[in-house]
Formats: structure tokens, C-alpha cells, sequence
């Protein structure tokens, strides 16, 4: 005997087959009369099919960063704001020991969003970073890409969208709470309609009397799609009074986040720590803000934490990892590198941190064969990249010039944005006296990332020898603003002002 068709969609809903569980609920639908549960479980499996977890994705696109109406202090204290680079009280590592992204923090172990580069300064400086882990195109705005997401879900009904929302009457659906649910993660995940979403949610809220927690919380991610931030926070606040619940922090603190109060956010998180003590998400929250406002020591103690509680994490384990690593101890990050092999985490990335640590700890054995790997597990063209670019440093750290010249050159071709290969590049020409070239592929690094030191200080160090020292002197303040605390800059400049001085 078979199963009964309801009992049997169900089922596939509970095994994650929701492609199978939505045509099943679509034949019960096609009898007369179609059954309420089988409509609610549709929209269920509908909407678990594009759901996108609201507390990890949270990219700014262009158009929120650069039309950004909240007003924020333009000088911040040290220690209280994201968006401006050296504020850390922490003594974060200087750009001199492990690269900076362009707003100035270090680069961190895990990519996530929003650390790919940070905030940009200007709209040129927005549209050249790449904004995404795999992509070098800046996301023109969040909401687009929200958009894209709830377009790619249309092809999964030939005939049409399952609900046809211009047509619901939202004040009935409202007064049935399981059915309102339903509906709302189905508008707001699938359809991506956040207007009708909170219309929804308001009129739920209505009748549940406004003692309904849920509800305020779909109204808060409502007004945080949309960058109504103060109305957002006051949704979160008023659900945690009714219910604790960590989910609500996480969104609570995302919202400081985004208004640049990152000491709010650590006190939220702590506060939460207090009611849910051992709560993973929460001690991975104050790590990953202590990590952006360079406070790195703080950082690696909450990491090490999360592990305490959680010793499989890898986003702890990896920025760990790598925070070894930028501190000279590249035999401490091989062991939590080789933890995440054990765990089952098999990339191109993995490999390439693997060999860089194989070289720099002398175990030249197992180098070669890391790098190998990670080229052969690279998925795109970037990933590449990352590979022949260490590669090059291997070559340069055993004498081998012209194989590092080769390497860097591979990186351009896969990659032609690699600033980092463009400046080693001229450094080789400069060696084998080829100055002019030198000087182009400097230009080149620099305009690139003007966030780097290295470039600008090349150069001026480059022009001074062939005597231009007023572009020596410009490119050495340059030098300067990108890493004030590099002690060479500081003496070309004194240098440059005597020699101005005596003229």
C-alpha cells in the first residue's frame, strides 16, 4: 500500500527533498476542494528552497554605502567605529606584517561578508573593489542582490508564481497565525516583496494584540531591508522584553553594526552571553568585531573560546590559524591548517595557507606538493591567482629570481587586478636595471590599491635615485598616509625636506 499523498509531501519535506514534497502538494492542490495543509506546506517547501539565512547575509552594496543618510560621527573616538581605519586601541599588527584590506583592517582567516574590503572612501575607489569572495564586479546594492536570489526561484513554477500576491486579501490571511507564518517567509524569502511582507506583518502584530514576539522580528528584518535602521533596532528591542532569544541579538547587534556602533554591538553580545552563557554565535559576534577594529589580541582569546565550546568551528580555527601565522609562528598555524584536513575541509584555499606555512616553517618536503594541490582544486581564475602569486614568494625566498618572475606574471594573466604582483614585478625589473618598466608597473600597483604602502614607497625610493624628487617626495607622503608608522618613509622624507631645504 501507498502512502497517503499529504503524509507522503510531508515526509519529503522532513528529508530536505522540497522539490519533490512542492509537485506532490501541487496534484493534492489540483483536486477539488484544495487543502488548506497542502497549500501551507507548498509555500513552506517554496520558501526553504531560496532560504537565505538574514544573519550571515549582510553584503552593502554601492548604493548603501555611498547614499548612506545616517548620520555618524566624522571623527570617531579610537576604539568605537568600523569605518575608520587605525582607530584600534588593541595595537593591531602593522601593514608591514600582514596585509591590509582598503579600509585599513587586516585581512582576516574566514571570508565573509563585508570583508572583502571594507568601506570605501570614494565612488572611484567603490566601483574598482571587487565586493564579493568570488567575484571581482562591485555589488551595486544589497537589495539587488536580494532581488536575484527571489528571480531564480520563479523558474521553479512554469506556469507562473504559486501566489499571485496582488490578489490576497492580507487582513484575512492575518487573523490565522500558522497560515500568516507561512505566508509571510514565502513573501519574504521567495518573493522577495518586502512592502507586502510588512504589511503582513503589521497586521498580524494588530491581531495578536502586539504580544506576538515572532511578528516584531519579521518587522524589524522587514525595516532593516529596506535601511530604516532606528525602526528596526526598536522592533528587536520590544521582541527581546517579550522573548530572549539569540537569533534577536544577532539581528539587534547586525543593526548597530550597520550604524557604526560596534561598542553597542560588543555590549549586546555580552549582555546575551550572560543569559546564554557557552552561546557560540554570540562569542564568534565579539570576535569578529574585536578582529575588524584591529584588536587582534582580543580576537585570537574569543576565538579560542568558541572552541572551547565548539572545537569543529572553522571559521575559529582558521582565523586562528592565520593569526599565527602573521605572528611568526607558522609550526602553530600548520597544526590548526592540518585540524581543518582532518575535519574534512578540502579547497584550493586550504592547500595554499598549508604550503605557505610547509615554507616558512622549513618543511620543504611537503611545499610544492600544497601548492600543486591547490592549483588543481582552484575553482576560478582568482583562486589561481592567490596560488602563483606565493608561489613567486617561494621562488624569491630560495634565490630563484626568473622563477618568480615567471610566477608573477602567471598571477597577472589569471588575475590582471593584482596590484601586490604588479609591485613585486617591478621590484624584479628594478634589480635587472630596467627602470622605466619598473616605474610603469609600480603606477599600476598603486592606482590599484592605494591602500597599499609598499607601491608608493617603491616608487619614491625608484625616483629618487634617478633624481625626480618632487614625484619621489609626493609618492613618499603617500607612503606615509597609507602606513604612518613605517620608519624607511619617514627617513626618505626627512631625507627629501633637507635636500629641499638646501636648495
Amino acid at each position: 500500500m501507498g502512502l497517503e499523498p499529504l503524509f507522503q509531501a510531508w515526509s519529503y519535506f522532513r528529508r530536505r527533498k522540497f522539490r519533490e514534497c512542492a509537485d506532490l502538494c501541487s496534484q493534492l492542490l489540483e483536486r477539488p476542494p484544495g487543502e488548506q495543509a497542502a497549500w501551507s506546506l507548498k509555500t513552506r517547501a517554496l520558501t526553504e528552497m531560496v532560504y537565505v539565512d538574514e544573519i550571515d547575509m549582510d553584503q552593502e552594496g554601492i548604493a548603501e554605502m555611498i547614499l548612506d543618510e545616517n548620520a555618524i560621527a566624522q571623527v570617531a573616538r579610537p576604539g568605537t567605529s568600523l569605518k575608520l581605519p587605525g582607530t584600534s586601541q588593541g595595537g593591531g599588527p602593522s601593514p608591514a606584517v600582514r596585509p591590509v584590506t582598503q579600509s585599513g583592517r587586516p585581512i582576516t582567516g574566514f571570508v565573509r561578508p563585508s570583508t572583502q574590503s571594507g568601506r570605501p572612501s570614494t565612488m572611484e575607489q567603490a566601483i574598482r573593489t571587487p565586493r564579493t569572495a568570488l567575484t571581482a564586479r562591485p555589488l551595486t546594492s544589497a537589495s539587488g542582490g536580494y532581488v536575484r536570489l527571489g528571480t531564480a526561484s520563479m523558474l521553479t513554477n512554469p506556469d507562473g508564481p504559486f501566489i499571485n500576491l496582488s490578489r490576497l486579501n492580507l487582513a484575512k490571511y492575518a487573523q490565522k497565525p500558522k497560515l500568516a507564518k507561512a505566508l509571510f517567509e514565502y513573501i519574504f524569502h521567495h518573493e522577495n516583496d518586502i512592502k507586502n511582507a510588512l504589511d503582513l506583518a503589521a497586521l498580524a502584530t494588530e491581531h495578536a494584540q502586539f504580544k506576538d514576539w515572532w511578528w516584531k522580528v519579521q518587522i524589524g528584518k522587514c525595516y532593516y531591508r529596506l535601511g530604516l535602521y532606528r525602526e528596526a533596532e526598536k522592533q528587536f528591542k520590544s521582541a527581546l522584553k517579550q522573548q530572549d532569544m539569540v537569533d534577536t541579538i544577532l539581528y539587534l547587534a547586525k543593526v548597530y553594526l550597520r550604524l557604526d556602533q560596534p561598542v553597542t554591538a560588543l555590549n549586546l553580545f555580552k549582555q546575551g552571553l550572560d543569559r546564554f552563557p557557552g552561546e557560540v554565535t554570540l562569542i564568534c559576534g565579539i570576535a569578529r568585531i574585536y578582529e575588524e577594529m584591529n584588536n587582534i589580541s582580543s580576537a585570537a582569546e574569543y576565538y579560542k573560546d568558541v572552541l572551547k565550546q565548539d572545537n569543529t568551528h572553522v571559521e575559529a580555527i582558521a582565523c586562528i590559524g592565520s593569526n599565527h601565522f602573521y605572528s611568526d609562528q607558522p609550526e602553530i598555524a600548520l597544526r590548526f591548517y592540518r585540524r581543518l584536513l582532518q575535519m574534512g575541509v578540502y579547497n584550493c584555499q586550504l592547500f595554499n595557507n598549508l604550503g605557505l606555512c610547509c615554507f616558512y616553517a622549513q618543511q620543504y618536503d611537503m611545499t610544492l606538493s600544497s601548492f600543486e594541490r591547490a592549483l588543481f582544486l582552484a575553482e576560478n581564475e582568482e583562486e589561481t591567482a592567490d596560488v602563483w602569486y606565493n608561489l613567486g614568494h617561494v621562488a624569491v625566498g630560495i634565490g630563484d629570481l626568473n622563477l618568480a618572475y615567471q610566477c608573477f606574471k602567471l598571477t597577472l594573466v589569471n588575475n590582471n587586478d593584482y596590484a601586490e604582483a604588479y609591485n613585486n614585478l617591478a621590484v624584479l625589473e628594478m634589480r635587472k636595471g630596467h627602470i622605466e618598466q619598473a616605474r610603469a608597473l609600480l603606477q599600476t600597483a598603486s592606482s590599484l590599491a592605494p591602500h597599499m604602502y609598499e607601491p608608493h614607497f617603491n616608487f619614491a625610493i625608484l625616483s629618487e635615485k634617478v633624481g625626480d624628487l618632487q614625484r619621489s617626495y609626493t609618492a613618499a607622503q603617500k607612503s606615509e598616509e597609507a602606513f604612518p608608522g613605517h620608519v624607511d618613509t619617514q627617513q626618505l622624507i626627512k631625507q627629501l625636506k633637507e635636500h629641499f631645504a638646501m636648495l
